[in-house]
Parts: structure tokens; C-alpha cells; sequence
């Protein structure tokens, strides 16, 4: 098996859902990423194997958006492309193809890496409406059409009253597709209770998590002023005038206190719970991409990598815990890897929640979860938090489903550079119960 090398990376600022990214398409915000990578590693687009992009809310009209990103940044017709779809991991199973095709020696050079806009995921209209909608698309004629035309606007305020006092709302309430997708169908609880659940098991104060949330903006903000996070970004300029260019991620806040976050309401459980806006993740807009090779095809080329893809791994738990994916994921990839966590030098671990990433902790430093949940004879241990996500994480800086799986892995690379640490953890949860994790190696 050949060694899987990441030759660079880059990523568009990330957006809040509404602000200002917010009517930029997601195959222009992939675009933007792939065009400047390849001018930022003098790459030939020509030989470059396949591109493999993650995204999870694929708009309608760049259903296989990865060969739209691909055919507009100027790679060949002749070059293949495919979207992938993990969840939060999207982008991390991108990766993860590339890294096969790679390692088996089916191809040299993939671009791989995700692409989301939240804030243009779409609101549905009600279900008795989407009925009819159809039903008028295939009308034949003016005497198939009027009936149903009438039908569709006869409702007045009082008939709509009525039908939500007999508890039809599901089918007279607009869907909000980011509200489906967050809610998980085998247990129907969203993403934010299952944060709840590991709070109470893991017996994680609303302080602890507020503190942990402020942690996260000021490292963030810290992160931004040194000039480290543009290091992994290009400027974006924003349709459709181009007059405003965004250079760095709308999410941030330097201004943030615990004294402001102790003021929020819990959204999730409101009567005794503990996870708020504030120390939770918001919903966002970005892509991320890196440039996987070969090390012989690197060498030839004359590049000099950022790290090597040591290993990854996936793994399922029950969908309700689904933020301790991490604390399953992560001795999978480190056992692949022929390393424990003593050797780990740095762990990008994303911030879904605030008590989701302390519940992983205290998971990695139990012998009990290690015996019971992963068959070890001891736990895995958890590294000192000044090596976990030193330059913020999501909480601050967001994310966008689709693509923060490589926006960890290329975070972790340039902060192992830079630290001059050997060994490194990218993790996340991923809706549905499972976890993802991959760890590099460091070139020398």
C-alpha cells in the first residue's frame, strides 16, 4: 500500500446561516476553494484523478454537485467526480475515499473535501399544498387545472384554525428542511437533545459548558488577530456585485463573556436543560477542500507535503449519544495507526456542542466506557485540553455539515506544521450515531 500524503488545503471564512454567505451557492463557494488551491499550488487540472466533495443538503439543481465544483473550477471533462454523504463526517468520507484510491494505487491525485450553504436549505410547503402542487403539474388542460387551482386557495384563516385545533399541524405546517435533517429518525429526537442526554449522564453543569463556549471564541478570535485561520482560507468575494470581499469567518466574537452566555435560555429542553445557542454550535456556510497525492507522485512534482494520512476510522454507537461518536472513533484510528493517545500530540475534536466535546473527554479518560462501550482492557485517555482545538472550534467558527470534516483535517495539518508535532487526531460526531476520526503524521 502507497503512502497517502495532503499536499495543501484551503478553505472559503465560514458564515453564520443569513449573514454573508447566505445567497452564495454551495458549488460557488466549492468553486472559489478548488480555483485557488489550484493557483496556489501551481497545479495542472489536467492531472488530477477525480474530485470527491461531501454535501449533505444537496441543492436541486447540482444534485452531484462535486462535478459541478469540479467542472467550473476548469477540470477536464474526461476527470471524474462524485458527492459523497456522511452527515457531519461528509467531508471526512471524501477524504477517506481519496485516501483508498490512492493507497491502492487506482489513481495518483484527488481533490477532496466539502461543500454547504445552511442558510439555503430549503422551507417546504405544507404537505396537503406539496400534494396539490403535484397534482396540478401533471394537470392536462384548464378543466384538470381550475378545480385544483380552487381547491388550493380556498382555505381561509378560520378552515386553517380549525385543522390545527384537531391537531393536523403536520400536514398544514411548513416543513423546514435544517429541522428534519437535525432530527434523527430512528429515535425522533434532534441533535441538541441528544446533547442533553450526555450532559445529564455525564453530569456536565451549564457552567462548564458556557466556559468551554467562551474558550472557544477567544482562541478563535485569538487565532484570527495572529493571522493562523487566514493561513487555511482565501478571500471570497460576494456575489452578485463582488463589491464586498469576506476575509475572514462570520462567527467569531470578541466581545463574548460569560456574563452573555449565562444569560441565554436553554432552546433544546427548556425546563431543565443546559444546552443554549450560546454553547452550541450555529448553523453555517462554507466548503473546504485538500489536495491528496501520492508520496511518489508529491515527489515528482516537485511538492512538499503538509502531512501523511496515517489512518481513519468510523464507527457506530446508539443515534441518542451521538456526540461521544469521537470517544469510538478515535482508539479505532489510533489502533489502525499503530499509536495510543500518549503519542498525540494535537486533536482538532469538533465543537458540536460544548457538552458533547466534554462528554468525549471524560469518555476517553474512563476505564469503565473503555471496558463497556469499546471492549478495551483501560481507557484510551484523554489528552490536556491546551492540545484540543487550540485555535477554537466550531462553537466559534461553525459549522457547515458538508464540509467540516476537512476544515479539521486541514486546521490539524497547519497547526502540526507550525508546532512541529509528529502526531495528530481530527474526530467528530455524526448524526445518526457514529463518529469519525482520522490521524496524520507530520512531514519532516
Amino acid at each position: 500500500m502507497r503512502e497517502v500524503v495532503i499536499v495543501d488545503g484551503l478553505r472559503t471564512p465560514f458564515a453564520k446561516s443569513g449573514t454573508k454567505l447566505a445567497k452564495v451557492h454551495p458549488a460557488e463557494l466549492g468553486r472559489v476553494a478548488l480555483s485557488e488551491l489550484f493557483e496556489r499550488t501551481n497545479l495542472d487540472a489536467n492531472i488530477v484523478d477525480e474530485v470527491i466533495i461531501g454535501n449533505t443538503g444537496n441543492p436541486p439543481d447540482s444534485v452531484n454537485i462535486s462535478r459541478v465544483v469540479a467542472l467550473n473550477a476548469g477540470v477536464p471533462l474526461k476527470t471524474s467526480a462524485y458527492t459523497v454523504h456522511r452527515n457531519c463526517a461528509s467531508a471526512l468520507e471524501a477524504i477517506s475515499n481519496g485516501f483508498e484510491k490512492i493507497r491502492s494505487g487506482t489513481m495518483d491525485v484527488v481533490v477532496a473535501g466539502g461543500t454547504e450553504n445552511m442558510s439555503q436549505l430549503p422551507i417546504l410547503p405544507p404537505l396537503v399544498f406539496q400534494d396539490l402542487y403535484g397534482q396540478l403539474f401533471t394537470a392536462r388542460g384548464p378543466s384538470q387545472a381550475l378545480p385544483l387551482l380552487f381547491k388550493l386557495f380556498k382555505f381561509d384563516l378560520r378552515q386553517i384554525q380549525a385543522l390545527l385545533k384537531a391537531d393536523q399541524r403536520s400536514e398544514y405546517f411548513p416543513v423546514i428542511s435544517v429541522l428534519k435533517g437535525l432530527t434523527d429518525p430512528f429515535v425522533g429526537i434532534n441533535m441538541g437533545q441528544t446533547a442533553e442526554i450526555l450532559a445529564k449522564e455525564f453530569a456536565i453543569s451549564r457552567q462548564e459548558q458556557d466556559a468551554y463556549a467562551l474558550r472557544s471564541h477567544q482562541l478563535a478570535v485569538k487565532a484570527t488577530k495572529e493571522g493562523r485561520l487566514q493561513q487555511e482560507m482565501t478571500a471570497l468575494p460576494i456575489p452578485p456585485n463582488y463589491k464586498e470581499v469576506l476575509t475572514e469567518d462570520v462567527g467569531p466574537r470578541e466581545n463574548q463573556t460569560l456574563e452573555a452566555l449565562g444569560k441565554l435560555k436553554p432552546f433544546f429542553d427548556k425546563k431543565t436543560g443546559t444546552i443554549t445557542p450560546g454553547n452550541a454550535c450555529p448553523i453555517t456556510d462554507g466548503a473546504a477542500l485538500v489536495l491528496l497525492m501520492s508520496r511518489e507522485k508529491a515527489k515528482s512534482l516537485g511538492y512538499k507535503p503538509l502531512a501523511r494520512i496515517r489512518s481513519y476510522a468510523f464507527a457506530g454507537l446508539e443515534p441518542e449519544r451521538m456526540g461521544l461518536g469521537p470517544a469510538y472513533a478515535t482508539p479505532l484510528a489510533l489502533q489502525r495507526a499503530s499509536l495510543g493517545m500518549k503519542d498525540i500530540g494535537l486533536m482538532e475534536l469538533n465543537e458540536a456542542f460544548a457538552a458533547q466535546v466534554l462528554a468525549c473527554q471524560k469518555a476517553f479518560d474512563s476505564d469503565e466506557f473503555a471496558q463497556s462501550k469499546l471492549g478495551l482492557k483501560s481507557k484510551v485517555g484523554a489528552l490536556p485540553m491546551e492540545k484540543i482545538n487550540p485555535n477554537g472550534g466550531a462553537i466559534a467558527l461553525g459549522h457547515p455539515v458538508g464540509a467540516t470534516g476537512t476544515r479539521l483535517v486541514l486546521t490539524l495539518a497547519k497547526e502540526m506544521k507550525r508546532r512541529n508535532v509528529q502526531f495528530g487526531v481530527a474526530t467528530l460526531c455524526i448524526g445518526g450515531g457514529q463518529g469519525g476520526a482520522m490521524v496524520l503524521e507530520a512531514e519532516a
